[in-house]
């Protein structure tokens, strides 16, 4: 996986959910907080996610093959796609049978201090691990707003993890908030409830991440600086004198399919089209790196043509809005 795979924020947050889902888990066992199991499954299941994200990682690297000759970097969006199943059945819908449960046959919570005490220890542990997922997307993130960010990034892993970080700490909040109204009021169905928001709130997290994957699923085009630099790069204004029409697609985060039909000259020979055309090519790698598979097809520009729609004058504009 590349630097912008967000590895050491992957890592970072595989290690505090460990740890804390088995601080949890024994904190339940003292105490029997519903609250306190839901989180304990939610460490849990984001541990699996993490472990999924790497794995997805991994896996993208393989070389190509003739079955799949772009190879395999779609693979990480495949498993993004896969921690949104996770998050929503194994978290979400988890956390709501118990909250369920708790309110429909509430109880004291015993030992007050072993939940407390551990999730203020989940919340420090957290907030350290969603510091790390911050530090390491600011890079990547530049201008743009946190939502722009998760909205549009290319690479799923930092924008996962951002959300998964952020659902675990709001989730923190939200229980130690039910043990303590349950241990203020000594009614046990405040840790049910706060139990339930969680529970709505991973599916919440978990909806949004599928919507994000499923549209980098779908395939995607390059960003807007990132077409701009490409068209630039293919017209030299010599042989190659407009780009007629282009398509990109991302085949992964890091590598990017172009595909254009250029204008040159009529009076050009084959030699001089063919030399223009390389030259186009490798000014589009320069340009922007990630462009590897790389098709231009020589053409007469045809005006009249354009206007017909027979002979598209205009790429399409990439899509600026969110997935």
């Amino acid at each position: 996986m590349s630097a912008s795979g967000g590895t050491k924020a992957i890592v970072a947050a595989l290690s505090a959910n460990l740890a804390i889902a088995v601080a949890k888990f024994v904190a339940f066992l003292f105490s029997g907080s519903s609250a306190m199991l839901a989180e304990s499954v939610h460490s849990l299941a984001d541990s699996g996610n993490q472990g999924l994200l790497l794995v997805g990682g991994k896996r993208a690297q393989r070389q190509a093959t003739p079955q799949h000759p772009f190879g395999y970097g779609r693979e990480r969006y495949i498993y993004a796609f896969l921690v949104s199943i996770v998050l929503f059945s194994v978290g979400g819908m988890f956390a709501i049978y118990e909250g369920y449960e708790k309110i429909k046959d509430p109880h004291e919570i015993e030992h007050w201090y072993w939940p407390v005490g551990v999730l203020v220890f989940a919340i420090i542990a957290e907030a350290f691990s969603f510091r790390t997922a911050i530090k390491e997307s600011n890079p990547l993130r530049g201008k743009q707003s946190w939502s722009q960010f998760i909205r549009r990034a290319k690479a799923p892993e930092l924008p996962v993890v951002l959300l998964e970080d952020l659902g675990a700490l709001v989730g923190l909040v939200l229980a130690l908030g039910g043990v303590g109204l349950a241990l203020a009021t000594g009614n046990g169905v405040w840790d049910g409830v706060g139990t339930l928001c969680i529970g709505v709130l991973l599916i919440v997290i978990a909806i949004v991440l599928a919507a994000e994957t499923k549209s980098l699923l779908l395939g995607e085009s390059a960003g807007v600086d990132e077409v701009r630099k490409i068209e630039a790069a293919m017209v030299d204004g010599d042989t190659v004198t407009r780009v007629i029409h282009m398509r990109t697609l991302h085949l992964g985060p890091e590598e990017l399919l172009v595909a254009a039909k250029l204008a040159v000259r009529h009076d050009d020979t084959a030699a001089e089209v063919a030399a223009a055309i390389n030259a186009a090519e490798a000014r589009i790698r320069e340009a922007v790196p990630i462009a590897r598979a790389i098709y231009l097809e020589p053409d007469l520009y045809d005006e009249a043509a354009a206007k017909r729609g027979t002979n598209p004058g205009m790429t399409p504009a990439p899509d600026s809005s969110p997935h």
